[in-house]
């Protein structure tokens, strides 16, 4: 016999599914939910994973089923997972922002379920996932270079700190480009000792990064058209010897020639006579 609580959480979800059927528009989805399903807090969460893929709004309305009607089963836990991969799944921003909610939620309610760490990477991957292209706003590629650090913080024995590792490397990559992309623009400018600040991060923040041949070179560059030779000598001369094959090496070595002929040539500062 039905407990009057199961018989609410049927009738609950039916004016739900309900619902769903009315704004569906020409699909007219109809739906068939056996008398016994709303006593069960694993039949309505098979119900939810079996839709998850084929029909978002029906999968939620029996995950969030689960959740009200058992909110200590182990069911309840499975099912506010899999709503925050639905919102996933969809891949738009809202859905994306609703699913970075979930997530964190998540972690908040189970804080030492095995899938903890599974939410956070996730939580990283909704950020990750909306990086604009290089030259555009770097936020999103921020948020998410932080989140991915998390993973390795708060679960560095997971798998997924693993996987964190390697976005973190992507992450950072591309920040170091964008931020490279600044300074040559001060180049062109001949804004040379806004290029150096740049560059001088791009250095010390991003020691990996595949682009510090360029960085390097402009270093050397910026330096070397405001005369300060020395300055540019290192610079010039990593060039060389770390990235031979980097087009910009054979410019670098031309510049190495050049400055002891250029430092002879400069005008000595004038000595006063006492």
């Amino acid at each position: 016999m039905k407990t009057p609580t199961h018989r609410t959480a049927l009738a609950a979800l039916l004016i739900l599914l309900a619902a769903a059927g009315l704004t569906t528009g020409c699909r007219k989805k109809t739906v068939e939910l056996a008398p016994d399903l709303a006593s069960s807090d694993e039949a309505l969460y098979r119900l939810g994973e079996q839709y998850a893929k084929k029909d978002a709004e029906k999968a939620l309305l029996y995950l969030r089923q689960v959740i009200d009607s058992f909110p200590k089963s182990f069911y309840a836990q499975r099912a506010k997972l899999l709503i925050a991969d639905v919102y996933f799944r969809k891949g738009d921003e809202s859905n994306m922002i609703l699913a970075a909610a979930e997530y964190r939620e998540f972690i908040r309610s189970y804080p030492y379920s095995p899938s903890a760490a599974y939410s956070q990477f996730q939580i990283a991957m909704t950020f990750y996932r909306k990086m604009l292209k290089p030259g555009r706003d770097p936020g999103k590629t921020i948020q998410a270079l932080a989140e991915f650090k998390k993973v390795i913080a708060d679960y560095p024995a997971s798998d997924q700190a693993k996987d964190a590792q390697v976005k973190i490397k992507e992450c950072e990559e591309r920040l170091a480009g964008h931020e490279t992309d600044i300074a040559l623009s001060y180049h062109r400018r001949r804004a040379y000792r806004a290029a150096i600040s740049r560059l001088s991060d791009v250095m010390s923040k991003y020691p990996d990064f595949s682009g510090l041949a360029v960085v390097y070179y402009y270093l050397g560059d910026c330096y070397f058209q405001i005369r300060l030779y020395d300055q540019a000598f290192p610079y010039f001369t990593k060039v060389v010897t770390d990235h031979p094959g980097n087009k910009l090496a054979k410019t670098a070595a031309k510049r190495l020639a050049d400055i002891p002929r250029l430092k002879a040539a400069a005008p000595k500062p004038k000595v006063k006579s006492s």
